[in-house]
């Protein structure tokens, strides 16, 4: 009974020609400034944003906007550029881009950046008159694609909808950026444009009954109920919220609404967008149930499937929660679009109830994994952040690389303003220690925070005021401080703390101007385990996530080329059994035994703990000051006794992993988004799963992926299934030859296993480098489950 009567709330404000925002307005919903109302000052987070500007100002708009120009029949004025750009999700980067240049005409006031945003919107404005219906879109293949869509015609995968690579996920970005044109930068044109394009959604999907909708939702398709919201609270038209629910997956929503845990072996940046939208349509329509799911889903993955980076996920999809042996072993590890959304929809669950563990979790990603996501020289981006130890990271060059996170990457950049700071009427909050200028307009106040932290344990603030206000200043108390040195003094007069850590300290008084404000925050050495209570720590000081360089030989791929598997730090995985240990008597006070080095503001040593020998120098400093090289992060602990036993049975394992990788030329990981689309996946009447945690694909009609053997030296193909599979009748064929037909009967037991099959002569003898491997079931059968696919010497 509640729902509807805020929903008819809604419809009541809507017919009074006001805005669905007005309603929770009035509830004193805390509200963040704009980004124009915050500037940064100084320090790592403006020379982050400066650098990215140089990289967005390097990327040309005309390459950017060819793939929307040939879609609406128009002549493009230069070619897409390569990698994902030109190989199925042509346009991506353009809606990221928008929002980008909108934030750097907020956040850095750059004229240069407004100018090329007016010329994005100019053309991509010609492209929605050109098509004559609202669209704008580059997805290839457009007209046909949503023509069929329209009629009913769906065909459905998780990374895939009637064949084209996840283009509702692609016309999202479009979506997004169009609405950041408009709400950031201010451009009305941007507003025309969104809400068009709203409406041609609408009008594509107006005869697809729920469950036609529900099952196109199968495919990953971004954020587009929170867009649509958005587009509901800008216009106060009932329909495009209408439009925002029926855009919302229930297959997610319901089990989350719930609190069931069923995030094993999703892939995670396709979720995060979806929780997202429920936050943003419980603002709008206070639907409690779209809270509660959001709530919990952020638990759950900071909680259960977070590392001390505040990233999360393996090879793009969320590990078991009781499991992080992947995060380990894996090179692909927590990816950076994960926590670029995961800080957006804590930014919307803060705004909803602002508790410190927000603004905790958002320091923590920020500092750790978003800041350590660029090279500070060249603005390069980061796709995976392996944990495994001793391994590196690849970045972007603005000529070869249009992944996801190049697209996240470019707007990562350019916010770091925007968190610092919110305020309802009467009280405003301090989140994060970073040098900036508040300018609240409305209060005619000014506030300046001048800090170098984390290089120094305080911060302070001056209030400039044209005449005296009361304000409540709510200045965070971090868990992760010194509980008895915390302190905050108001014109060099404490101000008495009565509350714990993990809390706000209300600063309610009379501000005149020129008061100052300092706070005192103690930080120490402290560990973080990972989730699954294994024997992994990772070192803080405060909230910073300590690592140590190891190495740069062997960083293949560094600046990443055009190559759709550029984005993967490829080079030489040095064994488990050889990198650091962590080594004490006692485990649990393995922190008492790091030293801050005198030399050195924020560098440690530890030395009693490190073995071998060979690494006891190593220096640890904060994670986002290493790049171009190999770095530790976890360790694993043990006592003296533990580790010979384990150091025995690291060994076998390794050497298991280095015979088997050194006769891989190539592999696939079926049911996972990105190796699949890397090996050009295709696919009829095709399903995906996990079972044990592991990624499957099977087909009532085939899938096939293309195999890369450049050298030649192709001998073998090992497939791995699973042994209780029954009934299973399918041919396997590589370039259209048989290689076997299987019968699988079930009788190989609760357990994965692998065969191998000998490539036919007539495939070793021409001079082919693609393979193109396809499973096809016989008449009446499926195929196996496919776990796993290794081109082998």
């Amino acid at each position: 009974m509640k729902k509807k009567i805020y929903r008819n709330l809604s419809v009541l404000l809507m017919t009074m020609g006001l805005s669905l925002g007005v309603a929770h307005s009035q509830q004193e919903k805390i509200q963040l400034f704009k980004l124009q109302d915050v500037q940064l000052t100084s320090g790592p987070f403006r020379d982050a944003m400066m650098t990215d500007l140089d990289y967005i100002m390097e990327l040309d708009a005309d390459r950017l906007l060819a793939p929307f120009l040939k879609e609406a029949g128009l002549e493009p004025k230069a070619e897409n550029y390569p990698n994902w750009e030109n190989t199925g999700l042509d346009g991506h980067i353009a809606g990221h881009y928008l929002t980008a240049l909108s934030q750097m005409y907020a956040s850095a006031g750059d004229e240069a950046a407004l100018e090329r945003l007016e010329y994005m919107l100019q053309e991509l404005e010609r492209v929605q008159k050109a098509n004559g219906n609202g669209y704008i879109g580059g997805v290839p293949g457009s007209k046909k694609l949503w023509d069929e869509i329209a009629s009913g015609e769906i065909k459905a995968g998780s990374f895939s909808l009637n064949d084209r690579w996840v283009p509702l996920y692609n016309i999202h970005k479009t979506y997004s950026g169009l609405r950041d044109a408009y709400l950031i930068a201010g451009q009305e044109s941007a507003k025309e444009m969104l809400i068009q394009f709203t409406d041609w959604m609408w009008n594509t999907t107006r005869e697809l009954s729920k469950d036609q909708i529900q099952d196109m939702l199968r495919s990953e398709h971004g954020g587009l109920n929170e867009v649509f919201a958005d587009v509901a609270e800008i216009t106060g038209d009932q329909k495009y919220l209408d439009l925002a629910y029926k855009f919302t997956q229930e297959a997610v929503l319901k089990p989350l609404e719930k609190q069931e845990d069923i995030l094993n072996g999703m892939h995670a940046n396709t979720q995060i967008p979806k929780v997202i939208g429920y936050e943003t349509i419980y603002h709008l329509d206070a639907n409690e149930d779209y809270h509660t799911a959001a709530e919990y889903f952020w638990e759950n993955v900071v909680n259960e499937r977070t590392v001390a980076l505040g990233g999360n996920s393996v090879r793009e999809h969320f590990n078991p929660a009781d499991d992080f042996t992947s995060m380990i072993n894996d090179v692909q590890g927590p990816e950076t679009c994960n926590t670029y959304n995961m800080l957006k929809l804590t930014e919307k669950l803060f705004q909803s109830k602002p508790e410190e563990k927000y603004a905790a979790y958002y320091e923590k990603a920020l500092y750790n994994h978003i800041l350590s996501s660029q090279h500070p020289d060249t603005g390069g981006f980061v796709y995976f952040t392996p944990m495994r130890p001793e391994h590196y990271r690849v970045y972007s060059q603005p000529e070869t690389s249009f992944w996801c996170c190049v697209g996240s990457g470019i707007e990562n950049h350019g916010k770091y303003n925007e968190f610092i700071y919110a305020h309802t009427a009467n009280d405003l909050y301090v989140n994060l220690f970073i040098p900036s200028v508040l300018n609240w307009k409305e209060k005619g106040l000014k506030l300046t925070q001048k800090t170098q932290f984390p290089q120094e344990d305080a911060t302070s603030f001056t209030i400039h005021t044209r005449k005296s206000q009361k304000l409540n200043l709510l200045i965070r108390f971090p868990e992760w401080t010194d509980k008895e040195g915390f302190q905050i003094k108001v014109n060099g007069n404490n101000w008495n703390i009565d509350q714990v850590s993990g809390n706000y300290i209300s600063v309610n008084r009379k501000w005149k101007d020129g008061d100052e404000v300092s706070v005192e925050l103690p930080m120490h050495i402290s560990t973080e385990a990972l989730p699954d209570g294994s024997n992994y720590q990772a070192f803080e000081y405060g909230p910073i996530v300590l690592g140590a360089k190891t190495g740069e030989e062997d960083l293949k791929g560094l600046y990443a080329d055009a190559s759709r598997g550029g984005h993967i730090p490829a080079g030489r995985k040095i064994p488990l059994s050889e990198t650091p240990v962590l080594v004490s008597e006692t485990p649990e006070n393995i922190s008492e035994a790091v030293e801050k080095n005198s030399n050195s503001d924020l560098s440690f040593s530890m030395k009693e703990l490190l073995y071998p020998q060979k690494f006891k120098d190593l220096e640890f400093i904060p994670f986002y000051n290493i790049h171009d090289s190999r770095y530790v992060i976890y360790l694993p602990v043990e006592t003296p006794e533990g580790l010979a036993a384990i150091e025995e049975k690291r060994k076998q394992q390794e050497i298991q992993e280095r015979e088997l990788e050194a006769l891989t030329i190539d592999k696939v990981s079926p049911g996972e988004q990105q190796p699949e689309s890397d090996h050009f996946i295709e696919t009829e009447d095709s399903n995906i799963g996990v079972n044990q945690d592991r990624h499957w694909r099977d087909a009532s009609g085939y899938f096939s992926y293309v195999l890369k053997d450049d050298k030649k030296q192709a001998r073998q193909v090992q497939i791995t299934y699973f042994g209780l599979d029954r009934d299973r009748h399918f041919k396997i064929l590589i370039n259209d030859q048989l290689v076997a037909e299987e019968h699988l009967n079930g009788d190989k037991g609760y357990r994965f296993f692998t065969e191998t099959y000998e490539l036919p002569k007539e495939l070793t003898e021409k001079d082919q480098t693609d393979l193109k491997i396809k499973f096809e079931a016989l008449e009446g059968s499926r195929t196996a489950g496919i776990y796993e696919v290794r081109l082998m010497k």
